[in-house]
């Protein structure tokens, strides 16, 4: 009888871990802005079914090559410091929404951190040292408020790829501090090179694929691009033994949306929600019944849910747009 009990209680163990294992991350990038943010501000967050949210205080950097990271001041938007992304947490967590802590650079004038770079040796271990501080300052808050996930960095290519033996050694210092899951998000064109996939918990990628040079792509032009790089990517997770998970996904309600998903230009304005709608419901049609995709973040949505997006917008939020239903019906659990 007691043999049977135990493995009873096993076999339950067992159903529970595989269960929490396949729920998918379906989350959204919640932009960080001046404000405390309230119920009036997650109710949104709720009502499109998500579950997690990516908060993202901010360091900034004069230029490429400058090596001190300015972060946490008052000088910054509240919800770009470290209080004003434990405010965000606190609010979110009311109506049980988990938590990526994904602190990010900004470089002054937009310019790709993946190209930020140090032209000497010294300026290299000033950013080392700088980059360690503003890290391991949101790796203690992730522990303090016991955020499910950690993200390290946000597309930083050239510092990985010129100083990978100072990332394994920050990775080991975080989990000191930090005890919850670790990813890095690595952009679509960089996380085939990533070096240190197998010291973390998920393979992140920003998922800025092209799918389709059409201007008003089809759901069947975007299930066909997705093809060869899904392969790709199947083959990452398969190597190091790692869930996928998109650390930033999303399209531009825009002519050409699935060519360069990537593009922030003001320059492209032309409309187009329906390009919009068929790209995105061919990334979820391609990955989201893959055991081996964690699930992502929708990039990007903000906290004055009435007062953003909407049918004249061509910019990335899906927020008041035909794709945010897409999303809430992709994102809806199932009974």
């Amino acid at each position: 009888m007691k043999l049977c009990k135990f493995l009873i209680i096993f076999l339950c163990l067992v159903i529970q871990s595989c269960t929490s294992q396949t729920e998918k991350i379906n989350g959204v990038s919640f932009v960080a802005s001046r404000d405390v943010i309230d119920d009036k501000h997650v109710q949104p967050v709720v009502n499109v079914n998500a579950n997690y949210a990516a908060i993202m205080p901010f360091g900034f950097i004069k230029n490429l090559e400058h090596p001190e990271i300015i972060h946490n001041t008052e000088r910054q938007w509240f919800g770009e410091t470290r209080a004003g992304a434990k405010q965000y947490i606190e609010a979110l967590r009311t109506e049980q929404i988990k938590i990526m802590v994904k602190p990010q650079i900004w470089v002054w004038k937009g310019e790709f951190t993946g190209l930020i770079k140090m032209d000497s040796e010294e300026n290299w271990k000033l950013l080392e040292e700088s980059y360690s501080n503003f890290i391991l300052e949101y790796a203690a808050l992730a522990n303090e408020i016991n955020a499910e996930i950690l993200c390290i960095g946000t597309e930083l290519e050239n510092f990985v790829k010129h100083r990978p033996n100072y990332w394994m050694d920050l990775i080991t210092k975080i989990k000191t501090i930090y005890k919850g899951k670790l990813t890095y998000a690595a952009n679509w064109d960089e996380f085939k090179r990533t070096p240190f996939w197998d010291q973390l918990d998920f393979i992140g990628v920003d998922a800025y694929f092209p799918v389709s040079e059409n201007k008003t792509p089809t759901l069947q032009d975007c299930l066909e691009g997705w093809k060869a790089h899904k392969s790709t990517i199947e083959e990452m997770s398969t190597k190091h033994d790692k869930p996928i998970l998109f650390t930033e996904y999303g399209y531009r309600s825009v002519d050409y949306s699935g060519k360069e998903p990537w593009v922030s230009s003001r320059s492209m304005q032309g409309v187009n929600m329906d390009a919009q709608v068929n790209t995105t419901k061919a990334l979820y049609e391609t990955f989201w019944k893959e055991d081996w995709f964690a699930g992502g973040f929708i990039w990007k949505w903000f906290h004055d849910y009435e007062n953003v997006g909407g049918e004249d917008n061509h910019m990335f939020t899906p927020q008041n747009k035909p794709v945010e239903a897409v999303i809430k019906n992709y994102y809806k659990t199932e009974e």
